[in-house]
């Protein structure tokens, strides 16, 4: 059995320094050999492990005594990573965290990424692409995904915020580079929860194209449930900032006692009908003027 007795990395964009002391039960010191795959590098004996601990705490001041492994870019295209292979030595997966992109010509990319293949069978057939990335040198992290849907299995997605603040989720459009413009917000509100369940109100926040708000199309009031179209402050269960109501499909009640729930409205071409109690109709006639 082999027995790891001390190891010492130092990652530049490969290997710097890779030292192993350990010996078998023979005495014997396996010999590292050059990696077989695409690029080279060293290659550790099958099957062999690392095992890296620390009691060190995250100190900015002391140069991060707790990272084990620091992975550095010594040229500002470089692109250090850690990458994963099937089984023939084809790259299936890999963690890059870079500054800027191969291009000159594109944007600096400023971020973590983890990448995999697209389709054998596609226009990019078993590249590495970038499927989510987080970006560095932001106070807020613009985290992004690519090409890649966002599925929650048996759980909650969930968006929250302190008291004061809203939540938002916004369908936006794409526009040059990273930018996007939004065109619809779904929101709770930040008016301020206060008991009783008032505050975090649900509205539908319409946006322009340059990405302005133009109005709230609809909200619902957490205390009372009032419903608001076109408003954020109903007053009433259906309050409706408009002139005009529309019933699309005409409907004739076959009696004044046809089955029928309080306040149901119906219409056809003569009368305009009302139930005023269960299975009760009114009616009023329509005439021109």
């Amino acid at each position: 059995m082999k027995i790891l007795r001390a190891v010492t990395l130092t990652f530049g964009l490969t290997f710097g320094v890779f030292s192993m002391v350990h010996a078998d039960s023979s005495g014997i010191d396996p010999q590292f050999t050059n990696s077989p795959l695409p690029g080279g590098g060293i290659e550790v004996p099958h099957n062999q492990r690392f095992h890296l601990s620390t009691d060190q705490q995250w100190i900015y001041s002391q140069g991060h005594l707790s990272d084990l492994i620091r992975l550095q870019w010594t040229a500002d295209r470089a692109k250090p990573a850690i990458s994963w292979a099937d089984e023939t030595g084809k790259d299936k997966t890999a963690i890059v965290s870079h500054a800027k992109a191969n291009d000159p010509n594109q944007q600096d990319h400023n971020h973590l990424s983890i990448e995999t293949t697209m389709s054998p069978s596609g226009q990019y057939a078993n590249q590495l692409f970038t499927r989510f990335e987080v970006p560095f040198d932001q106070d807020v992290a613009e985290i992004r995904t690519h090409s890649a849907n966002f599925n929650v299995m048996d759980g909650i997605m969930r968006v929250a915020g302190t008291n004061g603040a809203n939540r938002d989720v916004q369908l936006a459009k794409t526009s040059t580079g990273h930018a996007t413009s939004p065109r619809w917000t779904i929101r709770a509100d930040s008016m301020a929860e206060a008991g009783a369940s008032t505050g975090s109100n649900f509205r539908i926040i319409r946006h322009a194209d340059a990405g302005e708000v133009i109005d709230t199309t609809f909200s619902i009031n957490r205390s009372n449930g009032n419903v608001g179209i076109g408003n954020a402050d109903a007053t009433a269960k259906l309050d409706v900032n408009g002139d005009r109501i529309r019933i699309r499909k005409s409907a004739t009640p076959v009696s004044s006692s046809a089955p029928g729930n309080v306040g149901e409205i119906a219409w056809d071409s003569g009368y305009l009908y009302v139930c005023i109690a269960p299975n009760q109709w009114k009616r009023a006639e329509l005439t021109s003027w």
